[in-house]
C-alpha cells in the first residue's frame, strides 16, 4: 500500500460540526476499502487567494492515509460529487511527516507571539454570541 495525503475546502458556511462529518466521511472511504488513516487535521477556516465558486473563505482539511490506489479513486470520486467541497487534491508521498504539519506549526507560532505580546486570542466569527439586550 502506499502514502498519500489528502487536503480538501469546504465552503465557508458549513459549521464546524459539517466540517468534521465530511472527514469522518473520508476516513470511512478509506477504512472501508482497507487504508488506515495515519493523521487528521483540521486547519480551520482560512482566507482564499482568489473566490471559487463565489466563497472567499474555506475551511481546510488534511488527511494521512496509507491505502490502496482503487481507495484512493473512490475517495477522489465521492468528494467530487460532494457539493459541499470546493477543491481537493490527493497527492502520493513517499512518508508522513511526524508531528503536526507545517501549517500546524505555523498556527501554533502565530498564537504563540500574540500571547507573548499581551493580544488576546483570536476568535472565529463561528464563536461569537451576541449580548442580549
Amino acid at each position: 500500500m502506499a502514502l498519500y495525503e489528502h487536503v480538501f475546502l469546504a465552503r465557508q458556511d458549513l459549521a464546524q460540526a459539517q466540517v468534521d462529518a465530511l472527514a469522518a466521511t473520508a476516513t470511512q472511504i478509506v477504512e472501508t476499502g482497507g487504508g488506515k488513516i495515519v493523521k487528521t487535521e483540521t486547519w480551520g477556516l482560512r482566507s482564499l487567494a482568489y473566490r471559487i465558486a463565489k466563497n472567499r473563505k474555506a475551511h481546510y482539511v488534511m488527511l494521512e492515509f496509507d491505502a490502496p490506489g482503487a481507495v484512493v479513486a473512490e475517495l477522489e470520486r465521492q468528494t467530487q460529487i460532494n457539493e459541499d467541497v470546493i477543491r481537493y487534491m490527493t497527492i502520493k508521498v513517499d512518508g508522513h511527516e511526524a508531528g503536526p504539519s507545517a501549517m500546524m506549526r505555523r498556527n501554533e507560532s502565530r498564537e504563540r507571539e500574540r500571547a507573548e505580546r499581551g493580544e488576546r486570542p483570536r476568535r472565529d466569527r463561528d464563536d461569537f454570541t451576541p449580548m442580549a439586550a
